[in-house]
Formats: structure tokens, sequence, C-alpha cells
């Protein structure tokens, strides 16, 4: 039996788990020459920009757009049932699959954000999805208050 078996020792794993070993490289690859990392830079640069670009979608097209899909079928079918099944199933499918790939861009991202001389550990999608959050909810928060207007019931004044 190993040594590090949780019956020989009172139910407590001695050592590491599998799979927590701190990963060990190769070697240190050859840094590319100036010219190869400025292309690399800005290649990242252009990665970074449509994966923003992505996730914006996120917040207006793509459910604008299949809320236009499911009042077609409603018109079409004279069932709302089906018009709010068709939106709601297709959001869920395009949002789970606009996610995966701003995850692949995302990875993507950092290789080469590391081949063009950088140290870069973490991506940056979840900063973008948090800021890009923030941003169109602010701007709907303006929209829907100031913009469009509280309604009748809010602003009259016998109210």
């Amino acid at each position: 039996m190993a040594g590090n078996d949780p019956t020989e020792t009172g139910g407590l794993f001695i050592g590491r788990r599998p799979g927590t070993a701190p990963l060990r490289y190769r070697g240190t690859p050859t840094p590319g020459g100036r010219a190869r990392r400025r292309v690399d830079a800005v290649l990242a640069a252009g990665i970074l920009i449509v994966e923003t670009l992505l996730l914006m979608t996120l917040w207006g097209p793509q459910p604008a757009a299949w809320l236009w899909l499911g009042s077609q079928i409603f018109h079409e079918t004279d069932s709302v049932s089906i018009g709010i099944l068709v939106a709601f199933l297709g959001m869920l499918l395009t949002i789970l699959v606009t996610i995966r790939l701003a995850m692949v861009l995302d990875r993507t991202w950092k290789l080469v954000r590391r081949a063009s001389g950088h140290d870069q550990e973490r991506g940056a999608l979840e900063r973008i999805f948090v800021i890009s959050m923030v941003i169109v909810g602010a701007a709907f928060f303006i929209w829907f208050l100031v913009i469009h207007g509280p309604g009748p019931d809010l602003s009259s004044p016998q109210g």
C-alpha cells in the first residue's frame, strides 16, 4: 500500500493531490526578434478587439434579433408560445456559442500576447464581460429613466 493511504494516516491525505503539481516547462523558448514581437503585439490587440466586439453583441444585437425572429414566427403561426420558445432557445444557444468562441479567442490572445514578450497569465474575458455589462446596464438605466421617462404614473403631479 502507498504511504499516503487515508486509512494509514487517520483519514488525512499526506502530500499532493493528483494533478496539483506545479507546471514545469521544457525550457525557456527562444524569444522572437523585435519585429516579430511587434507583429504579435498588433495581432494580440486585434484579437482583443474582436473578442470585445463579440461579447458586446450579447447585450443588444443577439437578443434583439431573436426577439424579432420570435415575433415573425408568432405572426406566421398565431402561436405566441412557439414564438417565445424559439426566441428563448435561440438566445440561449447563441449566448453559449458566443461565450465558447470568446473563450477560444481569449486563450489565443493569451498565447499571442506571451509570444509578443509579455508575461500574460490571465485572460481578459472576465474583465471585458463585466465592463461591457456595466456600460450597457448604465446605458439602459439612463435610457429607461431619463430618455424614455418613467411614464405618467410616476411623473404625474397628482400621484
